[in-house]
């Protein structure tokens, strides 16, 4: 229960690292040359890094982070981890079937898991697939203006896990979120 309060607690300060990430960028020197592309794999999220802050949360703890789902494998070494309270995902794209989410089942007991995830679920099947996870999850959904459908925001509002969706626009509007029974935030990034 503690737990439970903990994770929907609006202390939770998001979009700390949001912001971070998207001012964070570099310029090579003249003398260095421009640098090599990185790969889709290497390449930062396009909503930077975020940083997870619960100001109720006093323990010591370690978060860790990967940009993809990780594998059995690497979930076990995550024992391996001194402190390990949280284990964030932040992806690109849905994951469109629950085998692709089920490694999470290995997730070590005493942490927690936050995704962080860029768009709408492609389908009802990549939405319901959060529900069958048996590990505490938070899904936090960063997203370019309201729904596509109606139908979608049924979609979301079936999801347990989901947390928060974060809607990234020039002027902020309820318009199209009127249905949807999570909290919404509105993110807009300054160049």
């Amino acid at each position: 229960m503690h737990s439970r309060l903990r994770l929907g607690s609006l202390g939770l300060v998001f979009a700390a690292g949001l912001l971070l990430g998207c001012m964070a960028g570099t310029q090579p020197s003249p003398a260095e040359g421009p640098s090599p592309a990185p790969s889709a794999a290497s390449a930062a999220p396009s909503y930077g890094s975020p940083l997870l802050i619960d100001r109720t949360d006093l323990r010591l703890g370690t978060t860790v982070q990967y940009r993809r789902i990780p594998d059995l494998t690497e979930l076990h070494d995550l024992e391996q981890v001194y402190a390990l309270a949280h284990v964030v995902l932040a992806l690109e794209e849905w994951p469109r079937t629950y085998a692709q989410i089920q490694p999470l089942e290995g997730l070590p007991q005493e942490a927690d898991l936050t995704v962080i995830v860029r768009g709408y679920p492609p389908s009802s099947e990549a939405a319901n697939a959060w529900n069958l996870l048996s590990v505490r999850v938070r899904l936090v959904m960063l997203v370019e203006g309201p729904p596509p459908s109606t139908a979608m925001v049924g979609d979301l509002n079936s999801m347990r896990a989901l947390d928060r969706v974060i809607a990234e626009m020039n002027e902020p509007s309820r318009y199209g979120f009127e249905r949807l029974q999570r909290p919404l935030s509105f993110r807009k990034v300054m160049n």
